[in-house]
């Protein structure tokens, strides 16, 4: 019985043998198949294919071992990510000075810029560049998106327009994408990358940033045929460039080590400050506000490129909210799955039209008209300009994407007329007359209370209100026609009109009452 039992646990302890032996190819297979997450890169970088070599004890020294503590804060972790070569000169000790000099302005700058830290810094990690560069809002804008230089240089990464446009950042009348945190982000990014992968220096990078890599290539090549240096230092550069590095470097020391200058930097949390949401139908910002349970400030602070009362999906199908009320808005949305949400849309002008005719149109008064597109005094609206109107409550299309993405808004100047006395020639009449001086039959019988079909004697004075620029051409025209030493009647005052508007129904008409008689 013993002799059976000790068999009964042998058979046991071979079964169990069987079951957890695997082959070598048995085990890959199932490392593979247990490990989905490990990508075949990591597993090359694990094992190397070729033979291992030595490291030599001098190349040990020089390798950094990762350290494992997470970073306190996001300041913390941007320090590990300093990797642009240090410059040190008076001109970025001066620069020091300036900032250490100016603790209020260091705090608002600093505190303006933790919404959007975040974000730069991840970006900057992803791509492998130096984390200092997260610092360069500040010298540019001083982390305000909203920042417009005297060059027209727009955001807090300063692109000017045709830059902006080259690294296809929409700039129309709803939105400027300059200002928009991820996508003006990402264009500097790139063009800095691009910048870098030019010229090969950070420094170099940054000055072609703000002087343009034109200039700085062109500085390179006279300093090679002079047979001087081609580093930052050396190239002959505009005194704002001189600066640009400097005021970086000074940022990246005070940021380094804020106690060697006495400066507190504020708390900013190693953790996102915004989410994206998606926006599927338009949307007045005022009810994402709502929705979202924030004030419409917070929300333009993180959606910046916008410019009007309304968002349109089919140009921004995604804003940023603060990461507490992402899901908040989400929830709220929902709830509104069958109203409407935007108060707003969009008119094509199909006409060159005044701003009191468009008011009309729109059933706005000029006031609200001209104050909700930027329509400046003394002009008329171009046609196929975009203008923000009132949304009927039938209407549910939302605005298109054509028009969402390329929307303008153009002007022409008011047509000045002058009231101006010209005389009939022979068998003039007056649509004869209104041939001559381009404008309508009927507007020149309304003036001289005329009908359309009337005929003028020959010398017969006509009341004209031309425009200033055709004045003289109609006093030369009537002086040629009349015999020497015959006056011409001519001028009064100066006054702006809609486009052929009689001069009973615009009271910019001045110079005297036309005579009252019929034919």
């Amino acid at each position: 019985m013993r002799i059976l039992h000790i068999l009964w646990l042998t058979s046991l302890l071979w079964l169990a043998g069987c079951a957890t032996t695997n082959t070598p190819g048995d085990a890959a297979s199932n490392s593979r198949s247990s490990s989905s997450s490990s990508s075949s890169s990591n597993d090359r970088s694990q094992y190397p294919a070729g033979p291992l070599s030595p490291i030599t004890s001098g190349a040990a020294k020089g390798r950094a071992v990762t350290g494992i503590n997470a970073p306190a804060d996001l300041w913390d972790r941007m320090r590990r990510g300093f990797a642009m070569p240090d410059l040190d000169n008076d001109l970025v000790h001066d620069r020091e000075q300036w900032y250490a000099a100016r603790p209020d302005y260091m705090q608002r700058m600093t505190e303006r810029s933790s919404k959007y830290l975040f974000h730069i810094v991840e970006e900057l990690e992803r791509r492998g560049m130096p984390t200092e560069l997260a610092l360069l809002p500040y010298i540019e804008s001083a982390f305000n998106p909203q920042a417009v230089s005297s060059a027209k240089a727009a955001g807090m990464w300063q692109f000017m327009p045709a830059t902006g446009s080259y690294f296809d950042l929409k700039q129309n009348v709803f939105r400027d994408d300059r200002r928009d945190v991820l996508a003006s982000t990402r264009a500097a990014l790139d063009y800095l990358q691009k910048l870098y992968g030019m010229f090969g220096d950070w420094h170099l990078a940054l000055a072609a940033y703000n002087w343009g890599e034109g200039s700085v290539a062109r500085a390179i090549a006279r300093n090679e045929k002079a047979g001087l240096g081609t580093g930052y230092t050396d190239l002959s550069m505009p005194a704002e460039t001189r600066m640009y590095v400097p005021k970086l470097q000074a940022v990246k020391n005070i940021v380094a080590d804020p106690t060697r200058f006495s400066t507190e930097l504020p708390l900013i949390h190693n953790h996102p400050y915004f989410q994206s949401v998606e926006i599927t139908r338009d949307i007045d910002v005022s009810l994402v506000a709502k929705l979202a349970g924030i004030r419409v400030e917070d929300f333009r602070a993180l959606n910046p490129s916008l410019h009007k009362p309304v968002i349109l999906a089919a140009g921004v199908p995604q804003v940023l909210l603060p990461w507490d009320n992402a899901q908040v808005f989400r929830k709220n949305l929902e709830a509104r799955s069958d109203v409407q949400n935007a108060s707003w849309t969009v008119w094509t002008v199909p006409s060159t039209m005044s701003v009191s005719a468009a008011a009309q149109h729109t059933g706005m008064s000029e006031g609200e008209l001209r104050e909700l597109n930027g329509i400046p005094p003394r002009m008329m609206i171009k046609a196929g300009s975009a203008l923000m109107v009132p949304r009927a409550s039938t209407t549910r299309a939302d605005v298109s994407g054509h028009v969402a993405d390329n929307g303008q808004i153009a002007f022409t100047p008011e047509i000045v007329t002058r009231r101006t006395m010209v005389r009939a020639a022979k068998r003039d009449t007056v649509a004869s007359i209104a041939h001559r001086y381009k404008v309508s039959a009927a507007d020149v019988a309304d003036w001289n209370d005329l009908k359309v079909s009337s005929s003028f004697k020959t010398g017969e004075r006509v009341i004209m209100y031309l425009p200033v620029r055709l004045t003289a051409t109609a006093l030369k025209h009537s002086h040629a026609r009349q015999p020497a030493g015959r006056a011409i009647a001519s001028a009064a005052k100066v006054g702006t009109s809609s486009h052929k508007t009689s001069h009973k129904a615009s009271p910019t008409h001045k110079g005297g009452t036309p005579s009252k008689r019929k034919r």
